[in-house]
């Protein structure tokens, strides 16, 4: 006769014993574990800002997927969903203009799944809709343990996570071929843009400032390019749009560009076109060369931060 292990009951919780409060609590957790939601997305995730401004209302957490520079926003309820929710995830997505959106919630009611199935089935790609239900478990007396469960994805979201498996591996998909030849052509028109890096198949060219902790960015997608202003990796976004705002006269005369009170981003603006035809590189790579070296030229000399880290 062998020995049978004692094994323990799993058992669901109340979500209120291990997270009291859903903006005190968990929201500030999950921003300190945000691993645990990339486990259960399959994609990493790094955090961008908490409480994050959009109009009147503020986004719980933003994180951003580091493998192709995508803006991930995360909305929290720990109770079941509502239609309020729904609203604020489409303001903040108009608002941050963030690609994928994860909505996460104790219990998702029928039409908010069906919503979530309904922009996964009526948006294009990068635009990603997930339905995530937490869940706090344990086994006897141990300690509470926190439960992702995804519950409504997009179509094909494994095939796409395989792909960006292979691109790491050298197997550039497609959408990283497009990014890769579209900065190798800046490259080759603007060789002084070297200096900040090769070529490669992210979305988007960090440009750090000296003597600041902001950062100029420029990114490129299917429809557009453009730039706005950022603060360094783990930076609060309300921290670096508030820096831009104490100079805010002076740089929007200098830039023609109005920082917005309640942008995430400042100073953003892009430049509409079919970045898919070759025969557009040259006017989009021209204006982002020239919007950067503006940028950056101005912000150098006007916003000077002495905690920054030095070149």
């Amino acid at each position: 006769m062998t020995d049978t292990p004692c094994l323990g009951l799993l058992e669901t919780v109340d979500l209120r014993q291990a997270w009291a409060h859903e903006a005190q609590s968990f929201t500030p957790w999950l921003a300190d574990n945000l691993n645990r939601l990339s486990a259960a997305l399959g994609i990493p995730l790094e955090l961008e800002g908490q409480e994050v401004s959009v109009g009147a209302f503020s986004a719980d957490l933003l994180a951003r997927n580091p493998q192709d520079g995508s803006l991930v926003l995360i909305e929290n309820q720990l109770e079941q969903t509502d239609h309020n929710h729904l609203g604020q995830i489409l303001t903040y997505l108009a608002g941050l203009e963030a690609q994928v959106i994860v909505w996460i919630a104790s219990d998702f009611r029928d039409p908010h799944l069906s919503a979530i199935h309904w922009l996964n089935d009526h948006t294009v790609d990068p635009f990603a809709f997930f339905a995530v239900q937490v869940k706090a478990v344990r086994i006897g007396d141990s300690s509470i343990a926190p439960l992702f469960e995804v519950v409504a994805k997009p179509n094909g979201w494994d095939r796409k996570l395989q792909q960006q498996v292979a691109s790491q591996t050298g197997e550039l998909s497609a959408l990283g071929q497009f990014r890769l030849a579209f900065w190798s052509k800046l490259l080759q028109l603007y060789p002084d843009q070297s200096q900040w890096g090769p070529a490669d198949a992210a979305s988007s060219r960090w440009h750090p400032l000296k003597n600041s902790s902001l950062v100029v960015v420029t990114y490129i997608s299917v429809y557009r390019c453009g730039i706005f202003v950022r603060g360094r990796r783990g930076q609060d976004l309300e921290e670096s749009r508030q820096q831009l705002l104490g100079h805010r006269k002076e740089l929007e005369a200098q830039l023609g560009v109005p920082i917005s009170d309640s942008e995430g981003y400042g100073l953003s603006q892009s430049l509409e076109a079919d970045a898919r035809d070759p025969a557009t590189w040259p006017q989009l790579t021209a204006w982002l060369v020239s919007r950067l070296q503006a940028y950056v030229e101005t912000l150098e000399a006007t916003v000077v931060d002495s905690g920054a880290p030095q070149p």
